[in-house]
């Protein structure tokens, strides 16, 4: 009996002195658990903390610990490329509202101190005045629609569109001032009329940026192009596309971005908001469609549309 006895206490005290172990061991790891999280919150590093695999339960804590901090991680990253976003389209908003903004005032100054003007100088620069007050206003209009579509405050009730239809008269909208420019138009669209789940005044906003996008940015190629086409997924793409300079590959990634614009398209005929392909994008996305980019400079560039049909 009393051998019994002592096997017990030596039993209960051996599992004391386990217990006792592993309750010093998960004190440290709590302890490093927190002077670790402390040193990343400080100093604002990307380290993870370490596993610790012969304890489940603080192991599983450290895994949703490690996944809280890349998820922090990402957001922090996002939120300063968004920094540096707005940045750069604040610059550009001031560069764009500045330029018309300046040709307006003075003209208006030369209209009203200058009185030997002949009628025919005061409508020619009358006339300025109308056409910069107008980027101006189309400029802000931009603004305010996109941030709308960002906000998701505009309204979008899709049906059934006849694309084929809308894509012949918006061709046809822009024919003078294709030839104007001199460049020539090469369409491919079925006999048969295709149909997509659209939202009409959207699909034809999408329709006009990327037929002024290409005049703009693919003039010296002389050629545009629009291709209609039913794919095997059930979906219709619509292709634009011109042969003009393109845009390099470095560039892809971004020219949906805010204020977007090639560097030497700043003072060109048609110059833009940047806001164009944005805009563009976020109509398509939500008619549930999707939007793509293939271009070789000076051979084929080509924004691609992709849209259901019910």
């Amino acid at each position: 009996m009393i051998w019994c006895l002592a096997a017990v206490s030596i039993l209960l005290g051996m599992a004391v002195i386990v217990l006792l172990m592993r309750y010093r061991k998960r004190s440290r790891q709590l302890a490093y658990i927190h002077d670790k999280l402390n040193s990343i919150i400080n100093t604002g590093t990307n380290e993870r903390l370490l596993i610790f695999d012969y304890d489940k339960q603080i192991g599983q804590l450290l895994r949703n610990i490690n996944q809280l901090l890349d998820h922090s991680h990402r957001a922090g990253a996002r939120y300063a490329k968004l920094e540096i976003e707005i940045r750069r389209m604040l610059s550009n908003i001031s560069h764009d509202l500045k330029t018309p903004l300046t040709v307006v005032l003075g003209y208006s100054e030369i209209l009203l101190h200058d009185r030997e003007l002949t009628e025919h100088e005061r409508e020619a620069m009358t006339s300025n005045i109308y056409d910069k007050a107008q980027e101006v206003l189309n400029l802000v209009r931009s603004f305010f629609d996109l941030a709308k579509l960002e906000a998701g405050d505009i309204e979008m009730v899709l049906s059934k569109v006849n694309v084929s239809e809308l894509c012949r008269l918006k061709l046809l909208s822009f024919y003078d001032l294709l030839t104007s420019q001199g460049m020539k138009l090469e369409v491919a669209i079925p006999d048969v009329d295709m149909y997509v789940m659209a939202h009409t005044e959207a699909l034809e906003r999408v329709l006009d940026n990327l037929i002024m996008n290409a005049m703009k940015y693919g003039a010296d190629g002389k050629l545009l192009g629009l291709t209609l086409e039913a794919l095997n997924s059930g979906k219709v793409a619509i292709q634009v596309w011109d042969k003009g300079k393109g845009i390099p590959e470095q560039e892809h990634h971004r020219v949906f971005e805010r204020m977007y614009t090639l560097e030497d398209s700043r003072n060109r005929l048609y110059q833009g908001s940047g806001l164009g392909l944005t805009i563009t994008k976020r109509l398509v996305e939500r008619m549930g469609g999707t939007i793509g980019l293939n271009s070789i400079p000076n051979k084929r560039t080509e924004f691609t549309v992709v849209l259901n049909t019910n």
